[in-house]
C-alpha cells in the first residue's frame, strides 16, 4: 500500500455561501490539515506534500472554488486525475438560489462571479460553471435547510473515525481559596463533605490517595451527588455533540483544591467516561500548592 493510499485528501468545492468555511472549519476540528482558497493546479503538489513527512498529513482537504477565477476552469480534469492516484473524494456544498440570496444579503458582500449584475445573476453563473463538478462529486450536501451549527454535526458525522470523540470534556479541581477559575462552563462546589484536612492522618495526604478518596466518597450525600450530577450532565454532554460543541469543562472546588474536589473530580471522570461520544480527562488546577 503506497502513502497515498493509506493517506485521506478531501477536495471540498460548490456554490458560494453554500457552507464552504464552515465545513473547512468543521474538518480542522476533527484534525484534517485544511487548505482554503487553493487553485486547481495546487492540487497535485498537495497530494504529494500528503505521502512525505512520515504520515505527518494523513488526512488533508483542500477548498477550491471559484474564488480562483480563471484557474478554476482546470479543476474537473485535475480532480479526475487526482481519482486515479489513491484516496481523494470531493464534497460538493449546494443551496438553492432564494436561500444563497439571503445568505449574500446577510452578510452584504457581493458574489465572486457578480461583476456589474445582480446577486441572482452572479449565483446563476457559478451554477452553470459547476454542473459538472456536481455530477462528478462523490458527496453532495444541500445545506438550504441548515444552520452552521447543524452542517458542522453532519460533516462530523460524515467525516468522524468510528469511534472516535465528538466531544471532549475536562473536569477541573480547584480551590476557592485560591479564586474560581474563569474559562469553564459549569461549576461545582464539594464543601458540603466534611474536610479531610482536619483529620491529622489525612491532612498531607490528596485526593489521589486511596486513603483520602475512600475518606470522601464514604461520606453522606457524596455517591448520591455523584449519580445526579452525572444524571443531569448526560443530557447536556449529549447535546453539545448535538450543537457541534467540542469541547467544555466542569469545575469541581474545595477549600483548597487538594482533598475532596480532587477526589470527587477524579470519580465524576470515571462515570462520564460512560457517555458515548465524549473523551474526559481531569486536570487538578491547585494540587500541590499548599
Amino acid at each position: 500500500m503506497t502513502a497515498e493510499e493509506r493517506n485521506e485528501f478531501l477536495i471540498v468545492t460548490g456554490m458560494s455561501g453554500a457552507g464552504r468555511s464552515t465545513v473547512a472549519n468543521a474538518l480542522e476540528d476533527l484534525g484534517w490539515y485544511v487548505v482554503d482558497n487553493l487553485p486547481p493546479q495546487m492540487l497535485p503538489p498537495l497530494l504529494d506534500l500528503t505521502g512525505l513527512g512520515g504520515g505527518a498529513l494523513p488526512k488533508v482537504a483542500a477548498v477550491v472554488d471559484v474564488r480562483g477565477r480563471n484557474l478554476f476552469n482546470d479543476f474537473p480534469e485535475v480532480a479526475r486525475a487526482l481519482r486515479s492516484r489513491g484516496s481523494v473524494r470531493v464534497v460538493f456544498l449546494d443551496a438553492s438560489d432564494d436561500v444563497l440570496v439571503r445568505r449574500f444579503e446577510a452578510v452584504r458582500r457581493p458574489h465572486p462571479l457578480q461583476e456589474d449584475g445582480t446577486l441572482l445573476d452572479g449565483i446563476r453563473l457559478e451554477r452553470s460553471r459547476l454542473t459538472l463538478v456536481r455530477e462528478s462529486a462523490d458527496i453532495v450536501i444541500d445545506t438550504s435547510s441548515l444552520n452552521i451549527h447543524q452542517l458542522a454535526t453532519q460533516v462530523s458525522e460524515t467525516f468522524s473515525e468510528e469511534g472516535a470523540a465528538r466531544h471532549r470534556l475536562t473536569i477541573l479541581s480547584f480551590g476557592f481559596k485560591y479564586g474560581l477559575p474563569t474559562d469553564v462552563d459549569l461549576v461545582a462546589d464539594m464543601r458540603f463533605l466534611p474536610n479531610p484536612f482536619w483529620n491529622d492522618e489525612l491532612r498531607g495526604l490528596t485526593g489521589q490517595d486511596s486513603q483520602v478518596r475512600d475518606y470522601v466518597l464514604g461520606q453522606e450525600g457524596a455517591s448520591e451527588f455523584l449519580d445526579a450530577y452525572a444524571a443531569a450532565l448526560t443530557p447536556v454532554l449529549e447535546g453539545y455533540q448535538r450543537e457541534n460543541k467540542g469541547h467544555s469543562t466542569v469545575a469541581i472546588g474545595c477549600t483548597g483544591g487538594k482533598h475532596r474536589s480532587v477526589a470527587m473530580a477524579e470519580e465524576l471522570a470515571k462515570r462520564l467516561s460512560a457517555v458515548p461520544g465524549v473523551a474526559v480527562s481531569v486536570r487538578h488546577r491547585d494540587l500541590g500548592r499548599e
